[in-house]
């Protein structure tokens, strides 16, 4: 897997990232949407072997494939799984072209200041070495802004670049996620205060230090195209942030210079009852609406 062909695809290609790195907390739900309540199963190992066969299924459909997809941003467990007896990672790049990515934040503080930054990440280096051996391209790491408060969102976005130095330095590129909370009162003030503290940032990145940005879609149209043209960024991508399918794609295909990385968009409508043919055609459908949203 040559991290060239790789950095060529992401920061040229068109199409969108998958977010398929629903973690511990967050998969009960994501279960529960997909049509199976938490009494389906007894304890985390059947959990979490029921979400990897949600996520092969999505791997494995039809349409999901280079020709609308850039990249998967996968969750540990899935990393070092298989998908059709393969290494999710490899089966990812050489089998349908799409970039592999790995998420490594380990959850959220508690709020301060109004926003939250990420806990300690004990054994990140170890997990990047591993990561990269398994042939994954870059990372992505979120914190959370619930308001215009400048102190939470230079903590957020301070600890989010010492991260991704860190990242850069094992080989990888980092995918930087300060999330905006969408229902936050002051959401446009938070985040022109942010695009304030990210350029501040990455004029501070050596030339060699390349970074992705997954953002809040804004409230202002094309506030973000400046940072999508800093040369030290490979590409800005969208969080659906809880945004409907339809929602999402809509004010995504206002700003122009984001592609999206969705997770609940990409998922809605897929259930554990359907057939094959059902699943296929709603992820389709999904695929297409945000595919062309990204354009």
């Amino acid at each position: 897997m040559t991290n060239s062909a790789m950095a060529e695809r992401i920061a040229t290609g068109a199409g969108f990232i998958a977010a398929l790195d629903q973690s511990g907390g967050s998969t009960p739900k994501a279960l529960k949407l997909y049509g199976i309540p938490e009494d389906a199963y007894s304890s985390d190992e059947e959990m979490f072997g029921l979400i990897h066969d949600m996520r092969c299924r999505i791997m494995t459909a039809p349409d999901f494939t280079s020709d609308k997809v850039l990249g998967a941003i996968l969750f540990e467990r899935t990393m070092r799984d298989t998908v059709e007896g393969i290494p999710v990672p490899t089966y990812l790049w050489e089998n349908r072209g799409i970039v592999p990515f790995l998420k490594i934040d380990k959850g959220l503080e508690d709020t301060e200041n109004e926003a939250q930054v990420m806990k300690p990440m004990p054994g990140l280096d170890a997990l990047l070495a591993d990561a990269k051996s398994l042939g994954v391209f870059g990372t992505k790491e979120r914190s959370v802004i619930h308001a215009a408060n400048p102190d939470g969102i230079k903590a957020v976005v301070s600890q989010q670049f010492e991260v991704a130095k860190t990242v850069c330095a094992a080989g990888l590129v980092p995918i930087i996620e300060p999330e905006v909370d969408i229902n936050s009162p002051s959401k446009a003030e938070a985040e022109a205060i942010l695009k304030q503290e990210i350029l501040s940032e990455l004029s501070a990145l050596d030339a060699s230090e390349k970074v992705m940005l997954k953002l809040t879609i804004p409230s202002e149209d094309g506030l973000y195209m400046d940072v999508a043209d800093h040369p030290n960024v490979l590409r800005v991508v969208a969080l659906s942030g809880g945004y409907t399918t339809d929602d999402a794609c809509a004010r995504l295909s206002r700003n122009p210079k984001m592609i999206a990385s969705f997770s609940r968009a990409l998922a809605e409508g897929l259930s554990h009852q359907q057939t094959d043919a059902e699943f296929n055609a709603a992820l389709g459908s999904n695929i297409n609406k945000i595919f062309e949203a990204s354009k």
